[in-house]
């Protein structure tokens, strides 16, 4: 038994290192020359204008979008590579253009979510719906949600999995003051352990990182 959990841990992501990284669409870089190392335990933000490119450096540190040029490697405790195509299965994201299953409520969508990823043991799916204020919506399908209500579900399905990487692209879209708190409250109560990376262009969504990625270095 110890073995195999042994086993399980080893498999985990642990760092993620890119190497000359770039990415062109037809004859514009959007970044070129991409060294750095992201580690699990850390806080990462990728900064810049809006438009710059910072959404297509998260979507290579998920494994989604292909480079054009150098090599994005991740590694687990053993220090040997995770398959790209693996990759999926280690992190969790949340970002505007990711839609929910609106014929879905919030309970129902955290329970299909489940199918494919483990929420973390330490809560149930009613305590979630309960910490991020959507207890009293429980029987309402997702389509009837403000815009903030959603937002919630996505940040929920993302924070409460159970795996090493989350991603975070814009994170507090359409969430007021109260989203805000509960954002970086979700973030202080169950994520620190994780490699946290944040796309963003607000101080407010990222000021809890611990290192910058600047992505106008890399033009």
């Amino acid at each position: 038994m110890t073995t195999a959990t042994n086993s399980a841990i080893d498999t985990k992501l642990d760092k993620i290192v890119l190497s000359d990284a770039g990415k062109r669409f037809n004859r514009e870089w959007i970044y070129r020359h991409c060294n750095y190392e992201f580690s699990v335990g850390k806080a990462y933000a990728i900064t810049g204008p809006n438009g710059s490119g910072k959404s297509t450096l998260l979507q290579a540190i998920a494994g989604s979008m292909q480079l054009s040029e150098g090599a994005i490697v991740w590694n687990n405790q053993q220090e040997k590579n995770i398959d790209g195509e693996q990759i999926y299965k280690q992190l969790a994201i949340a970002a505007p253009y990711l839609e929910l299953i609106e014929e879905m409520t919030a309970k129902e969508f955290l329970e299909f979510h489940t199918q494919f990823k483990p929420l973390i043991a330490t809560v149930t799916i009613d305590e979630i719906l309960s910490i991020i204020s959507l207890d009293k919506a429980v029987g309402k399908q997702i389509r009837y949600f403000s815009s903030g209500m959603k937002q919630r579900v996505k940040l929920a399905q993302a924070i409460f999995s159970d795996v090493p990487l989350l991603l975070l692209d814009e994170p507090c879209t359409n969430l007021d003051a109260s989203g805000f708190a509960l954002y970086h409250s979700l973030i202080k109560n169950y994520c620190m352990h994780k490699l946290i990376v944040v796309s963003s262009n607000d101080e407010q969504e990222f000021n809890f990182c611990d290192q910058l990625v600047k992505i106008m270095d890399y033009k």
